[in-house]
């Protein structure tokens, strides 16, 4: 006999992080999991250096400085933001804190994956609307979808993995149906990367909306993806609900102490940032003279719709040295990365434009 589990363990897919392949000349290019391609900056760096020397010592379990740090820079009230182990971590907070069994979740299919493994945790019931033709979130659909057991709705903004957004009247018009006793949570991890100015900034939508809740990330434009820390931006109820269900000193001291530096060091940050939506424009303008059709993209990846072709194009990716995301039968994600990495990238996409037409 074995130690008896959760029934629900039964049919969780553990969450999968992007691969890393080599080709057989040795190349390796990791484009499968929305990395900034830049080291931590310089002041970071030594920020992290110094504060390693403390690493004997129990973090803040309270994360005071970092939690001034974000409000200051955000110009929100302290008492308004909660942190966690990453975006992922303050989305499991949230599902602790609101989901539970009986009850529903709402989000978009397919958005960040992470999603179905926490609601089922959770014993919540995932209800799952699919994208629009053009893979944007189907707003009226996930209105419809509400129902009395609806806990909690999840809006991808930008959309992990297809880069779509959400604009503000449509968003709006949304936030002004859902019933206000309906937690609504805007994840905006890849916000730094956004260009287009309709879509609405969740920290400016927040104050006037009780249950609306802001996530973001230091993974990704932060380029603090191996340190993980996230924070949660809503009014106090909701912050308090997740300070509560916080896992002690989960957001360790090099993690805060690196957190704070990066925000000290915007003007940096935001050069970096400009280069990624540089490379991820170039990298769509060469993919559709490849022939391929690409959605625009507000994140720092890109999206292929290839359907039942997906594993087959990523298997010529992995052959060349390139590790892409894909989902079987929907389509493949492709992080921005360096030059060199985007370089590596479009050119195995454009021998395998020919190997999959003539398929």
């Amino acid at each position: 006999m074995s130690p008896r589990f959760r029934s629900v363990l039964d049919r969780v897919q553990a969450y999968k992080p992007g691969r890393r392949v080599t080709a057989p000349d040795g190349r390796s290019f990791k484009l499968s999991s929305n990395e900034s391609p830049h080291p931590p900056l310089p002041s970071v760096l030594t920020a992290i250096g110094e504060a390693a020397l403390q690493v004997n010592r129990y973090p803040d379990n309270a994360c005071a400085e970092l939690i001034s740090a974000i409000a200051r820079h955000h110009g929100v009230p302290e008492e308004h933001v909660a942190v966690g182990c990453g975006s992922v971590g303050v989305a499991q907070h949230l599902f602790e804190a609101v989901a539970e069994p009986g009850y529903e979740v709402v989000y978009a299919w397919r958005s960040f994956e992470a999603y179905p493994v926490l609601a089922d945790l959770s014993g919540a019931t995932s209800v799952r609307v699919p994208l629009l033709a053009d893979e944007r979130h189907d707003l009226e659909g996930m209105l419809a979808a509400i129902t009395p057991a609806t806990r909690m709705i999840l809006v991808c903004n930008p959309n992990n993995p297809t880069g779509e957004v959400v604009r503000r009247a449509e968003l709006e018009s949304f936030l002004d149906r859902v019933p206000q006793d309906v937690l609504v949570v805007l994840d905006e991890a890849y916000r730094e990367y956004l260009t287009d100015s309709d879509v609405p900034d969740g920290l400016q939508i927040y104050p006037t909306r009780p249950n609306v809740a802001v996530v973001r990330t230091f993974s990704k434009a932060y380029g603090l993806a191996g340190l993980r820390v996230g924070f949660l931006v809503a009014h106090p109820v909701i912050a308090e609900a997740i300070r509560k269900v916080y896992l002690p000193f989960s957001v360790n001291s090099l993690a805060q102490t690196a957190a704070i530096a990066s925000l000290a060091a915007e003007g940096e940050l935001l050069e970096r940032v400009a280069g990624t939506v540089g490379e991820r424009d170039r990298v769509i303008t060469a993919l559709r003279g490849q022939g391929w059709t690409i959605v625009p993209s507000q994140g720092n990846f890109v999206w292929l719709r290839l359907g039942e072709r997906t594993l087959e194009f990523a298997a010529l990716c992995e052959a060349a040295g390139v590790s892409v995301r894909p989902f079987a039968g929907e389509g493949a994600r492709v992080s921005i990365g360096s030059p060199e990495e985007n370089d590596a990238f479009l050119a195995v996409a454009a021998s395998a434009a020919g190997v999959l037409e003539r398929g």
